[in-house]
Order: C-alpha cells, then structure tokens, then sequence
C-alpha cells in the first residue's frame, strides 16, 4: 500500500483490530407523482459516508453494519490530526436512512389525460392548436388552466402527501375532485381566503402499506469532527480486504454549490428519461442496472453525480427533506436556532456521490471542491401510463395511439441503451408488435 501518510500529512490511522469495515446491505389522476426510489441499499460492498464542509471545517458521518462476532469488528478512519474526545460523536443510523431516502435516484409516473377530453375543450374554448405529443405539457396545461401547480410531491410514513399553490380556490377545488381526494363539496368557500393569502397546501392521502421494521441489530456511526485544509476523503484503506468492486455512496452537505472531484471525472447520470411502464413494479433492478452498466463504461474511474439540491426543497420528493435539527446531527454547524424546517430554501446544499471502484482503478485519495453550479439535478426517470380508452370515441383517439406506439418504441430504446438490456426482450415485455426482420442498416456498422 503507498504510503498515506506522505500523501496525506499527519493523518491518524486509527485501527481497532484486524479490518476495515463499512458499509450498508439491502436493505388514476393527471398529475404527475412519486412513485418508488432506488436506495443505497441495492448495492453489495457499500459504504455510506456522509462529509460535510465549510471554511476548513470538516464533519465526517460513517454507516457501519457489521455482520460478525463484535470482539471482530474493526474500523480505520484517517483524520488529520489527534482528535480529542469531545471531537468524536457516536450518531444516528437513522441519518443515513433519511438522507439516503431524500437524495435516492427515484421514479415519478404520469397518467395521459383522455383526448377526447381534450379536443372537446379546444373546441369549447375555441383553440385551433394541434394536440400536443408530450403529456408533460398536457398536464401542465391543465393544471395551469385550473391555477394549480404541484409544488411537490413525497411519501412520509403512511401518507402520500402533494404540495400545491393555487390562484383560485374553486380551480383547487376542481383539481383536489379530478384526482380523488375526497373533499366536502362547496369547499372552496373555506379555501378562498388562505388562496387569497397566498399559501401553500399540503394535502395526503393514506397510504396502506407500511414499511415493515427489521429489528436487527447494528452498530451506530461514528462521527468525526476536524479543521483542515484539505478537502478530501481517504478510501483507499477500504481496499486493504476488498473482494472485488467496491461501491461508495457519498453524501456532501455544503452552503453554496455543487460539489465534484478534483482528481478524478464527476458525470452525471442520464437522467429525466421516458421509460416504459413495467419498470414501475421493478425499478430497484433496473437502477442497479442503470448503474452497473455505465460505472463499467466509465471503467470505474469515474464519480457519478445522482442528486444536487437545495436542501430546503425537492420536486418530487422520494421522501421529506432533513429537518435544521437532523441537518445539525449530521454535523451542519452553520445552521442557527433560526432555521426553517419548510420554505424558502436552507444555506444547505445536498450533493450525492456515487463511485464503484477497485484497487486499479482508484490510485489516490478523493479530493474534491465545491463549486458555483446551483442547478438542481436528481437521477429522475418517468413513466407514462397511456390512456386506455375506446380508439374509435373520437377523431383524435387513432392519433393519439399512432404517437402512443412511436413513444413505447423510444422508451424501449432508451432503456436498452441505459442498461444493456436486450432490446427485443424490452420489446417482448412490453407487448409491442415485432420490427420488420432484415431491414438494411441493421447489419451496416456490425
């Protein structure tokens, strides 16, 4: 092993026994909604860290879930100087659980509306516009048209709960009907004067399956309190007993922007991409799949950026941001008693980082910078469910379902392309009609 500490200066290796131990195991309406997430748990060999930083001051959080005889257990963790007792802090695991559910590659669903419908009101209200091909902008008209925009949308708990603005309390009406809340009628007369004071709603509906409790037992993080010049974390010691590729899923909690490495390639995954609709009962594979073939394509030499976010917010939210009290147990120590929970953004920026790596293909230490970018990114995928009307209700119906089939064939495509998956299994799956066999370009680059 090169020698860590020319590297790194006066770092202290601290070792409690024999190994190098972290990590986490596995653990009908218009609008558009959360509906699953892809959580750090799908991967073997995974250590959950998360690193927070300002100024020079550094706070280091690390998952541990040791399976073994405890008087077995080992952890080394470089810091960069002697810690004092009062530096150290056992923590929550619970912090890994929520950051990672906030920050988790997720997957919303879309229903399309009936174009029928829509002819009938273009033709009510006089629009001579062809019917749009994205139902994205279908629905957003629509809900434009009723002065309703969906803040957000989450699961906490048992509810699954939407946040909405609205500019006029009979469209809210009208919207909290068409998606089926179950509201007494006339309600907009009690809405109109909080609509009037520009508020938000936060609306829920119970959701009947709650996650089931493991009860098994595991051992707290431990955290680590430091000022230091250097901004960077050392993993190369997670190798010492690695058997084979190892994944890190890094959380980084800073004020201003975007965080990237310095010493290695920081991408982005593709993300925000029509899929097709039986992911839906499957996307825990398919992201592990996603994954697993661009870290191969990258070699593993690359860092991939799954979720950058203002803390305070999220749009859709695969669960509800970490309040100024948990932010402050996983070591933000710039947020003051003032800080809001809700609203208005946190000085808090979300990073989350994934690497798979191996002994070669990870020769130094991760050093990284914060930069300027604020624009906000999540590893997003989207189903579109289409509407299973009559194809013959109405002169729009046969368009409709002609770009229905043109759009399942690009969302075969795209997640072959994202997965490696076999195309025409995706096709089989998914029900299309076969392609014509032998078609001239299919053999011109073979």
């Amino acid at each position: 092993m090169p020698s860590f500490a020319a590297r790194a200066g006066a770092w202290l290796i601290v070792v409690a026994v024999l190994a190098f131990l972290i990590g986490a195991t596995p653990a009908a309406a218009f609008c558009g909604f959360y509906v699953g997430k892809a959580d750090a748990g799908l991967f073997n060999e995974a250590s959950q860290v998360i690193l927070v930083r300002r100024e020079g001051k550094t706070v280091i959080s690390m998952a541990n879930d040791y399976k073994g005889a405890l008087t077995e257990f080992a952890l080394v963790v470089p810091v960069p100087k002697v810690l004092g007792r009062d530096q150290i802090h056992i923590g929550d695991r619970k912090l890994f659980e929520r950051i990672d559910a906030y920050s988790a590659p997720r997957l919303a669903e879309y229903f399309d509306p009936d174009p029928c419908i829509l002819m009938k009101s273009r033709a009510i209200g006089g629009l001579n516009a062809p019917m749009s091909a994205s139902v994205a902008k279908e629905e957003a008209r629509r809900d434009k048209a009723l002065g309703v925009i969906v803040e957000a949308a989450y699961t906490v708990g048992e509810y699954d709960i939407v946040m909405l603005s609205a500019k006029q309390s009979d469209g809210l009406e009208t919207w909290l009907v068409e998606n089926g809340y179950r509201i007494p009628k006339g309600a907009s007369a009690a809405l109109k004067p909080y609509v009037r004071q520009n508020m938000k709603f936060f609306v829920a509906k119970v959701n009947l399956k709650e996650q089931a409790k493991t009860g098994v037992a595991y051992l707290r993080p431990l955290q680590f309190a430091f000022e230091s010049e250097k901004f960077m974390l050392p993993v190369r010691l997670g190798m010492l007993n690695a058997k084979g590729p190892q994944d890190l899923v890094l959380y980084v909690l800073t004020p201003q922007g975007r965080v990237e490495t310095t010493n290695y390639r920081t991408v982005k995954l593709p993300a925000n991409m029509d899929l097709p609709t039986f992911v839906r009962g499957e996307f825990p594979q398919t992201y592990k799949a996603l994954f697993d073939t661009h870290a191969a394509r990258e070699d593993y030499r690359a860092i991939f950026t799954e979720y950058f976010w203002d803390m305070g917010w999220c749009d859709p939210c695969a669960a509800d941001p970490l309040t100024p009290d948990e932010l402050r147990q996983a070591g933000v120590f710039w947020l003051g008693p003032q800080a809001n929970a809700r609203g208005g953004g946190q000085p808090v920026m979300l990073t989350r980082l994934h690497l798979r790596y191996t002994r070669e293909s990870l020769p130094e230490d991760l050093v990284f910078q914060e930069t300027a970018d604020r624009q906000n990114f999540q590893a997003r995928y989207v189903l579109r469910h289409p509407w299973t009307g009559d194809p013959a209700s109405c002169s729009a119906a046969p368009a409709y379902f002609e770009e229905v089939a043109r759009r399942q064939e690009r969302e075969a495509a795209t997640l072959a392309s994202l997965t490696g998956w076999d195309v025409n299994a995706i096709r089989a799956k998914m029900a299309l009609a076969p392609q014509p066999a032998n078609r001239w370009w299919d053999v011109l680059w073979k």
